[in-house]
């Protein structure tokens, strides 16, 4: 049960940030499934990830269905966290080891660099949804929603810039490829300034994380579309995953802004 004399918004958070990271966490499942199978799990290191989103997502299920997290799920998102940040070490090195480096090339074709985030990102939400729910008002000493706000913003504008690289290695040869470089950091500038804004609503910001989380998958499915251009399309499914537009991908942005609307639900309420 949750602890008496919460206000509504205290109570909705965990459910919303729950569902955020299962989202970011069936992200992370999908797309590490895709890419490691693509570089035929060669470092055995490259399976771990696929165990701990999965065991991330049950959690985050979990917390998504109204459930209050178990005490072990505080290990699994430290579990997942820790995968994330030595996930990107790993996706760090595999850039630099090659010839060149830090080149635009091997930044287009290597490991890419934000995909471990999503694990990381959907850990530390969950963790974050556990507090909530058990009546907690501040996050590191910082009030709850300033500072969801301030991570989701962050994470926002991380997202936007994998999108951009990516998007940039297509030479945006569709105009919707500029949707996810464009209305993410719009949201993000809006939330965080609603962060710091002393007002009750902000009608603005609201709508465009609702704008953000349709656009995370209408993206899905610009890329189911993408894939089926490949060569065979869908019918070549098995070679045309691996090598089209990572269909995992845009959910991303649909998770942050429903965690970006339970930041502002908090802000506001705080406000009342």
């Amino acid at each position: 049960m949750r602890r008496r004399g919460a206000t509504p918004a205290l109570r909705d958070a965990p459910r919303a940030l729950g569902t955020a990271g299962a989202m970011l966490a069936l992200s992370a499942l999908a797309d590490s499934a895709v890419e490691h199978y693509r570089g035929s799990f060669h470092n055995k290191f490259m399976y771990l990830p696929l165990g701990v989103a999965a065991l991330t997502l049950a959690a985050c299920a979990r917390e998504a269905a109204g459930a209050r997290a178990r005490p072990r799920s505080s290990s699994i998102d430290r579990l997942a966290m820790a995968t994330g940040i030595v996930g990107t070490g790993f996706h760090v090195y595999n850039i630099g080891k090659r010839p060149g480096g830090f080149s635009w090339l091997n930044l287009f074709y290597a490991a890419p660099l934000g995909a471990p985030g999503a694990l990381l990102l959907a850990g530390l939400l969950h963790r974050i949804g556990a507090r909530l729910g058990e009546g907690r008002r501040d996050i590191c000493g910082v009030r709850a929603g300033p500072a969801l706000a301030g991570l989701v913003s962050a994470s926002l504008i991380a997202t936007s810039a994998e999108a951009a690289l990516l998007h940039f290695r297509g030479a945006f040869q569709n105009p919707a490829m500029l949707i996810p470089v464009t209305a993410p950091p719009v949201a993000a500038a809006l939330l965080a300034r609603a962060a710091v804004t002393p007002q009750r609503h902000h009608p603005g910001t609201r709508w465009s994380l609702r704008l953000l989380a349709a656009v995370g998958l209408l993206g899905s499915g610009f890329h189911a579309y993408g894939i089926g251009r490949c060569m065979g399309g869908w019918r070549n499914w098995s070679q045309n995953l691996l090598s089209g537009p990572p269909l995992p991908a845009p959910p991303a942005f649909t998770a942050l802004a429903i965690a970006g609307l339970a930041a502002l639900g908090l802000i506001e309420k705080e406000r009342r």
